[in-house]
């Protein structure tokens, strides 16, 4: 196993919407980009999404970073894409696969890519899709596809040889990279890594859980024994 941060292979991006903790990851060095999108947004209470991306992009300057469109009109959705494009140079729009009622983006990501707009394509979770974006990405345009093997993961089946599958699709465009997404614990970071996926990008808490790779699990054991009884203690639970 990996032993240390240091040696991961895989890019770290970190997924959220508080503004504290996105200036925070954004100052580790090992945190090499951000994403964030609508619902994260609005779980942290954002309203003005225009004046919370730029006071983002005030403090996140350099690294890659994902706003995403929010209309369910393809046209809209064009116009959008073209105004978060322009708040930085180090933003990707992202674009999800289809809108609500199933319609495929790809006129919007051919439209927005022949524009030289970065996008980050979302929401993925079969290797058709993975296939259609790969048409309508222009491959001199830096991008990103997000395939939520996380989401996959959920229904039961193992992500893995879909992830290694939608790498090799993507082989055919330098510019393009893969984004595991919705990762569920650590051990998705180490999964992604050995398959060789360009990123993952994970919520703080998960993050956060770094520290814990190779802790001596006979030390973990008796810090979780300790834990539960300083809580039973706390609580004054008595029989």
């Amino acid at each position: 196993m990996t032993t240390t941060v240091e040696k991961l292979k895989v890019k770290l991006f970190a997924d959220g919407a508080d503004l504290s903790g996105m200036i925070e990851m954004n100052a580790i060095p090992h945190i090499q980009g951000l994403t964030t999108n609508p619902t994260l947004m609005r779980k942290a209470g954002i309203t003005d999404y225009k004046k919370f991306a730029l006071e983002v992009l005030s403090e996140v300057t350099v690294k890659p970073i994902s706003f995403e469109v929010f209309s369910d009109n393809l046209e809209e959705m064009k116009r959008q894409g073209l105004e978060i494009a322009s708040w930085g140079q180090n933003v990707y729009v992202k674009i999800p696969i289809t809108n609500t009622l199933g319609k495929s983006t790809s006129e919007v990501i051919e439209y927005l890519t022949k524009r030289g707009v970065k996008v980050n394509v979302t929401a993925l979770m079969t290797i058709d899709q993975v296939r259609k974006v790969v048409d309508a990405l222009q491959p001199d345009v830096a991008s990103y596809v997000s395939v939520f093997a996380g989401r996959i993961a959920d229904t039961g089946r193992d992500p893995v040889p879909l992830m290694q599958e939608a790498l090799e699709i993507l082989r055919t465009n330098s510019n393009t990279e893969l984004i595991w997404a919705s990762p569920r614990e650590l051990l998705n970071v180490f999964q992604a890594n050995g398959i060789s996926c360009h990123i993952i990008t994970a919520t703080y808490d998960i993050l956060k859980k770094l520290n814990l790779i190779d802790k001596n699990l006979s030390d973990y054991s008796l810090e979780t024994v300790q834990m539960f009884y300083n809580d039973a203690k706390a609580a004054n639970y008595n029989l």
